[in-house]
């Protein structure tokens, strides 16, 4: 996944993250007010063609719409323009991503989210050394990323006197011999 592709997901996930008004319908899939009996109005045709689970999320993203400030409804339309530049495959891979979004446990989209809000409040060059950081590791054979992400695992189940002796043994092994110091050298043939 290139960085702008990376970056997109997230401002298409970000668009959807937040609070949805919850209608006051009846059944869901139909119009609980008259802006959204304005909205279905408006496309007789595709409202007649789609499933009732997808008038269900065309009414959620219309009331989550409607609870914008008129700037996030400027960034939501300047992402969706992005969006459409993109071609097919990487669109596809968009809504792939968009769709694991959504299936995520609601804790874990929490912490992405606060992962990626301290990663746009860094400063740039440390935001672009994370990316390249993150284009090295995609580019890893997969067997290498796995063991990198299993050790990673291992690194954040350990505690700190642990991850403190594992740096130390890690140190040990680059550095074998321990350097001479000046009041030894003089006694070195």
């Amino acid at each position: 996944m290139n960085a702008r592709r990376f970056f997109l997901v997230w401002f298409v996930c970000a668009l959807l993250l937040g609070p949805c008004a919850l209608a006051q319908s009846a059944l869901p899939g139909e119009p609980a007010n008259e802006a959204e009996r304005a909205l279905v109005d408006s496309q007789p045709d595709v409202w007649a063609r789609l499933s009732p689970r997808q008038r269900e999320q065309v009414l959620e993203n219309f009331r989550q719409w409607q609870q914008m400030q008129p700037e996030q409804r400027q960034a939501a339309q300047h992402n969706f323009q992005e969006f459409r530049k993109l071609p097919p495959d990487e669109r596809r891979q968009v809504l792939q991503s968009l769709h694991q979004w959504r299936q995520l446990p609601p804790e874990r989209r929490e912490q992405l989210q606060g992962a990626y809000t301290r990663f746009k409040k860094m400063p740039p060059e440390q935001r672009q050394q994370i990316m390249q950081r993150y284009r090295r590791f995609v580019q890893l054979p997969p067997e290498q990323r796995q063991r990198l992400l299993n050790n990673y695992q291992r690194w954040q189940q350990m505690t700190p006197e642990e991850r403190e002796r594992s740096i130390r043994q890690w140190r040990r092994e680059q550095h074998p011999h321990p350097r001479v110091g000046p009041r030894f050298e003089k006694h070195l043939p």
